[in-house]
């Protein structure tokens, strides 16, 4: 029996990755006291001060964990803070967090480690662009966010119509969409059949529908399949799947269903032309010419 096309790539987590996380790490750390904090790493706490860090969160218990565009926004309750604290993380481009056995050998990137009692919950970050901060103030900046109610075909036409530059680099934009990257909005204009070219005040109301549409379909998707496939979360695992390893004996090949990114010269799912790539903002963007003019 022959296996479905294979496709995997590393990259840098976007909202379904991030939402994948959420919902893995949300009942292991929720009910968990803060006993103990190890700082290694001062730079991703910014603006946050290792001692200011130490002193709210330490003794706090955690409470609850939601996901804003491709940030982390933990909940917790400090009795030395006297109300509902809000701690920041977001994974920049190689960052993992996990629970890990009291005990055991920490990776050499471990950036920031909290004691648990019989756990550690380990913030992992090998080029330190990611953040893991009190300072909450860059969710107040975002955008829309494409899975909520609030996500409109409406609310979006008035969001583009202020922008003449081309639609995928204004995808990019986390103050217009919270939470899509390179790879999803990519995948969501190919849907939509919409050139990654055109001017996003260009969009007539139809193209404007379509890609709303597009957009929550292909994150949905790709939340619903990185839910199901069978991963390693404890951080020993470094393949890069979704940011934190394979499961023990889980299938040695991971189809992410990607249609046209990063598959420059291979058939075009619908027509059987070639795939293109072209730089914009100084990011890869793939593409059909024939399925994508208007």
């Amino acid at each position: 029996m022959n296996r479905p096309a294979i496709f995997f790539k590393i990259h840098m987590p976007e909202l379904p990755e991030v939402e994948v996380l959420t919902r893995h790490l949300r009942p292991l750390l929720l009910g968990k006291t803060i006993r103990g904090i190890s700082v290694r790493r001062a730079k991703v706490l910014a603006p946050t001060t290792p001692g200011e860090f130490r002193r709210t969160l330490l003794g706090a218990k955690f409470t609850g964990l939601a996901r804003r565009g491709k940030y982390l926004m933990f909940r917790l309750d400090g009795k030395r803070a006297g109300k509902p604290i809000t701690l920041l993380g977001h994974l920049g481009m190689t960052g993992r967090m996990f629970l890990a056995r009291k005990h055991e050998r920490l990776p050499v990137h471990a950036a920031v480690i909290f004691d648990l009692g019989r756990e550690s919950f380990i913030y992992e970050d090998t080029r330190y662009f990611g953040r893991l901060t009190l300072d909450g103030s860059a969710t107040a900046k975002l955008g829309l966010e494409p899975l909520s109610r609030d996500f409109q075909p409406a609310t979006f036409a008035r969001a583009l119509r202020r922008f003449r530059q081309a639609i995928k680099v204004k995808l990019l934009d986390q103050m217009l969409v919270a939470g899509v990257g390179n790879i999803y909005a990519s995948e969501a204009l190919f849907r939509a059949r919409l050139s990654p070219k055109r001017a996003a005040n260009k969009l007539t109301s139809r193209q404007i529908g379509r890609l709303r549409n597009a957009i929550r379909k292909v994150l949905a998707e790709a939340i619903r399949w990185g839910s199901t496939v069978p991963l390693n979360f404890d951080g020993n695992n470094s393949d890069g799947l979704f940011y934190f390893g394979r499961a023990s004996g889980a299938p040695d090949f991971y189809e992410e269903r990607l249609q046209v990114y990063d598959r420059e010269g291979q058939p075009c799912p619908n027509c059987r032309r070639p795939i293109r790539r072209m730089t914009q903002a100084a990011r890869s963007t793939y593409y059909c010419p024939h399925c994508q003019r208007g």
